[in-house]
């Protein structure tokens, strides 16, 4: 099953187009978005009953679509976990996950503009996983059966920010408004099996103004989804509607030489097989909109 935030309510992505759930619910759950996440097994078990053929379906453009986590309580994001991606920033494989967060107001939809902080932003591709029930001392062998579903993310740095100060503000450099795009909707791990996917192997990348700069699989992760998951709960609980950015391959700007990074007028597009993708163009300051 495929869940969005069309118009800030909450729908079923089906072929025919979104179904508004709590219109085909009669109210039983409400049309926030960020609101289901604490019911999530109630709310798939009357999803998946759902003659979808039957209920009014709305044809959308990509541009109605909002963040399908738009306010997570806890969102983590996850540092070097490809060792391709450790090599190119010169340092070696952690022994455990790097983590920091990008703050909430960071948060923005598959598409649409984002506004530079700055002359040296850049590009981060990254699976996230949502979680759907409270997760606490999970196992790794468990922690599947806590997700909710996966989205496409771009976790956007603004390097100079990131790296300045004697301790690194990865936090702020990666929380500019527009930052933290994701989408377009959330896909839950049965779609992607049915579909003949691996959740443990998903093809991802991205491209800026149709050069491709990022490829790689989730299966180079070095702390898998699972294993991450293991450990965030081993430290405090994951709620429902919890967010997990884990990590991007290698290909960003700042490695390269000579450093690339995003200008006026760029476009990125980022990809996940069998979820979907993200369209930001970037705009000056001067030029907010």
């Amino acid at each position: 099953m495929r869940f969005g935030n069309l118009d800030s309510r909450l729908v079923l992505v089906t072929d025919r187009g979104a179904v508004d759930v709590a219109t085909a619910s009669e109210g039983e759950f409400g049309p926030d978005p960020q609101e289901v996440f604490p019911r999530w097994e109630a709310f798939t078990a009357w999803a998946a009953a759902l003659d979808t053929a039957t209920v009014p379906a709305e044809p959308f453009e990509p541009e109605r679509l909002g963040a399908p986590v738009p306010r997570p309580g806890q969102l983590f994001a996850i540092g070097l976990n490809y060792r391709d991606h450790a090599a190119e920033s010169g340092v070696t494989v952690p022994d455990s996950p790097p983590v920091f967060t990008k703050f909430r107001g960071s948060i923005t939809g598959p598409c649409g503009p984002v506004v530079l902080a700055g002359e040296t932003v850049d590009w981060e591709v990254e699976l996230v996983v949502v979680i759907g029930r409270t997760a606490r001392h999970v196992t790794e062998a468990d922690a599947w059966s806590h997700v909710a579903g996966l989205t496409v993310g771009q976790d956007l740095s603004e390097r100079t920010v990131q790296l300045t100060g004697p301790v690194p503000q990865f936090s702020l450099g990666k929380s500019y408004p527009g930052f933290t795009p994701m989408g377009p909707w959330l896909v839950t791990v049965d779609e992607l099996v049915a579909a003949g996917l691996d959740p443990d192997a998903l093809d991802l990348g991205c491209s800026v103004n149709g050069e491709p700069v990022q490829k790689g699989t989730t299966a180079d992760l070095v702390f898998s989804v699972p294993a991450l998951i293991a450990a965030l709960s081993a430290v405090l609980p994951l709620e429902p509607g919890d967010v997990i950015f884990t990590g991007t391959p290698s290909g960003i700007g700042a490695a390269r030489v000579p450093q690339w990074f995003l200008r006026e007028g760029d476009r990125l597009v980022s990809t996940i097989a069998g979820i979907g993708e993200l369209q930001q163009h970037f705009v000056a300051a001067s030029k907010e909109k």
